[in-house]
């Protein structure tokens, strides 16, 4: 394990981090999840394995600490980020990001455009967030904070299932609850706006079985190498272990 103070009142980001060759690989989860947890197989896998990698856990998330007076947004989730990562001396990083965690990464390259030399989106999501009432994030959003922290927590982690309560769990339920209201109230340039923005090598991986990608055309276009994998859902990473590893691999060759 290791840790960077982010704020001057001591609050702290952590990840853990294997090492091995320049430059680092940095690997950001989605909301509820854990970097760990989520990574740390497919940076075992031969195709990734020997560089030095760090399995960050945002702020309020995983092993990070929990501070209730944080705001949880995903530009404040970039900023911290950008911080730890300095501190670190992590940059300039590959970045590959899930979910969330891709929208908080693409956010980090244009906030902080030198620390980032290649991004790689894992089944993020990039136009604004449609509502699903099957989907635990959604839920989560529909709360109020006040209803949320006193019951509506528990709700979701039935909705969410075993693999993802798992992780759940370690998240603060602030940082829960506000990084879904910013998702969901987003009032910034759509997410693949930003994307197509970005002066870096970038590429978005997704399940093949919900394919085709939206926006697909207009992403290539904007030389954003588009990424189908096969035999897996949201979850790339770990339904599809050897995939993801290679698509993760192929992407950031030099």
């Amino acid at each position: 394990m290791r840790a960077a103070q982010v704020r001057p009142d001591g609050t702290t980001i952590r990840w853990v981090e294997l090492p091995g060759a320049e430059p680092p690989r940095v690997y950001v989860h989605g909301l509820g999840s854990s970097s760990a947890h989520y990574y740390a197989e497919a940076v075992a896998h031969p195709a990734l394995a020997g560089f030095r990698s760090l399995l960050v856990d945002l702020l309020g998330f995983g092993i990070s600490d929990r501070p209730a007076d944080a705001a949880y947004t995903l530009d404040e989730h970039a900023d911290l980020l950008a911080e730890a990562l300095i501190r670190a001396q992590a940059v300039p990083a590959d970045v590959v990001a899930h979910s969330m965690g891709g929208g908080v990464a693409i956010l980090l390259a244009d906030r902080h455009p030198h620390l980032v030399e290649r991004l790689v989106l894992v089944d993020s999501h990039l136009d604004r967030y449609t509502y699903d009432p099957a989907s635990a994030s959604c839920m989560m959003a529909g709360y109020s904070e006040e209803e949320f922290l006193a019951e509506g927590w528990e709700h979701v982690l039935d909705l969410a299932g075993p693999h993802w309560a798992a992780t759940m769990r370690l998240a603060g339920r602030h940082a829960l609850h506000r990084s879904a209201v910013d998702m969901r109230d987003d009032t910034r340039p759509l997410m693949r706006e930003t994307l197509l923005g970005l002066r870096i090598p970038r590429t978005v991986l997704y399940a093949a079985a919900n394919g085709p990608l939206p926006g697909e055309t207009e992403l290539a276009a904007g030389g954003v190498r588009i990424v189908p994998v096969p035999d897996c859902g949201h979850n790339i990473m770990i339904d599809n272990v050897g995939g993801f590893a290679e698509a993760v691999a192929a992407a950031l060759a030099r």
